[in-house]
């Protein structure tokens, strides 16, 4: 078989442009190296949908930032993902960063954002009571907020899958040919080759190397590590908005906000790497680093109310931009590489941008009579109404089980995930679609029924399952 597309990477990048083409007659395929979707940067960033005012007017980061931000509500209400439009603050603590503030906005001006407005110290206390009384000032971008890019990703991915394309997990692209009579490329991984017309190379950190594979050498990935911290859900009331500081030529700095899931979120340091490029260790120096920057915004925040910390690698390009576009080495190979903040903003702008690209390359296709726009709405057990409660547990009294006492999943909420269009084989990946194991005790409880269940539904051995693919067991054999 050949495709007309393939796609290289499955995080929130790959998953929306996969979702967008498969509105059209368009046998396409996503192949991804991991054992789930959105494994990547995707399951381990900032969650913010950003207004727009960062990004140098006249970019790609500007002007995908700006229309990403405006469609997120809309394909996330379609899609049944967690989004709330909570605005953002970027506080200035002396009359120097006020000046910073100034400049954010003007350059927000001149990117097309809306609704933002300079505040003095009295306006941001009503927004942000909690605020440090060193605070002069801020930056109010009320188009801002907060989405869950992992369950964004799966839900995109889903949908693509639900509309004819193929996805190819533990997909760990090795090698690119292309055929110049057949014009055809053959990706491999070395056991399986995927023949497509086109490949659209969303690889994220890894771009670099498979832009390489067909000898481009024009994408040039500074691998940028951030670790977080994240805090029990009675610190929620510590943040009404996204809370930044004036950005840094590092990034947007230590930032302090809600998830959609009602934590607090406070981080991320920014150390560029040259080794190791799966390396999602913590330490120690760094996180007490962005926890000392983080109490200069929210004096009250305790690191008491630490539940996890964690680790994320975005892919920061030497041009301080977005990479999209044709390889100069292939016109049939579209990267999209260096998507770095705010490439979580642009992802729904990004999948309709690419896909445009290449309806141009192919000279066009048909739309799809029968296009499913959205998919089935998951099970929220947490956040029904004791009648609903009721009512679905009269349907299915697996409804009824709870597995996770923390966040209140229950074991039919589990079983939809295993068996959902791209079905959860491991436990993280249940974590990721249902948030069993994501409470304060971060699954010492449920862990091991979780293990089970996945197990049983799979008819695997209980020393077969994993934490998030590979070698990641989670047991070894029997005690007795």
């Amino acid at each position: 078989m050949v495709y007309d597309v393939a796609v290289i990477g499955a995080g929130v990048i790959g998953s929306m442009i996969a979702m967008e083409l498969s509105h059209y007659n368009i046998r396409s395929v996503v192949v991804e190296k991991f054992n789930d979707v959105a494994m990547g940067t995707t399951k381990a960033n900032s969650a913010i949908v950003h207004a727009g005012f960062d990004a140098v007017p006249g970019t790609l980061k500007a002007k995908l930032n700006v229309e990403g931000t405006a469609l997120m509500p809309e394909y996330c209400k379609r899609l049944h993902v967690p989004f709330k439009n909570t605005g953002s603050v970027v506080v200035a603590f002396s009359d120097e960063q006020m000046n910073t503030v100034q400049a954010l906005y003007d350059r927000g001006v001149q990117n097309g954002v809306k609704d933002m407005e300079i505040i003095d110290e009295a306006k941001l206390r009503e927004i942000e009571p909690h605020i440090s009384n060193e605070a002069k000032g801020a930056l109010y971008a009320r188009t801002a907020g907060i989405v869950c890019p992992y369950q964004l990703a799966i839900a995109s991915a889903e949908n693509a899958v639900l509309n004819g394309t193929e996805i190819k997990l533990n997909y760990n692209v090795c090698k690119i040919d292309f055929d110049e009579v057949k014009k055809i490329f053959t990706v491999s991984d070395g056991r399986e080759e995927v023949k497509a017309k086109y490949v659209i190379n969303a690889a994220g950190i890894f771009s670099g190397k498979v832009a390489n594979m067909i000898g481009d050498d024009s994408v040039n990935i500074t691998y940028r590590k951030g670790e977080y911290m994240l805090m029990d859900k009675t610190m929620n009331y510590l943040a009404n908005t996204v809370i930044f500081q004036c950005p840094t030529e590092m990034g947007k700095g230590v930032l302090v906000t809600n998830t959609v899931d009602g934590n607090l979120l406070v981080g991320p340091s920014s150390l560029d790497i040259a080794y190791n490029t799966e390396d999602l260790s913590t330490n120690s120096e760094v996180l007490d680093s962005v926890f000392a920057s983080a109490i200069k915004s929210v004096p009250e925040l305790n690191m008491r109310n630490v539940i996890t910390s964690f680790a994320g690698i975005r892919a920061h390009d030497n041009s301080n931009d977005f990479i999209i576009g044709p390889s100069k080495a292939n016109g049939a190979f579209i990267n999209v590489a260096g998507i770095e903040s705010p490439g979580l903003s642009a992802a729904p702008a990004i999948g309709v941008y690419v896909k445009d690209m290449l309806l141009g390359i192919m000279g066009g296709a048909e739309l799809k009579e029968n296009y499913e726009p959205s998919r089935k709405a998951p099970v929220r057990f947490n956040e029904l109404s004791n009648e609903e409660r009721k009512a679905l547990i009269e349907k299915d009294s697996r409804y009824g089980r709870i597995i996770c006492r923390c966040e209140t999943v229950t074991e039919g909420e589990i079983l939809d995930a295993i068996h959902s269009p791209i079905p959860a084989r491991d436990v993280d990946a249940v974590k990721r679609r249902t948030r069993a194991g994501m409470g304060r005790c971060q699954g010492g409880f449920c862990g091991s029924k979780v293990v089970e269940l996945i197990a049983r539904e799979n008819g695997d051995n209980l020393d077969d399952i994993t934490k998030f693919g590979g070698k990641s067991k989670l047991l070894v054999g029997k005690t007795k």
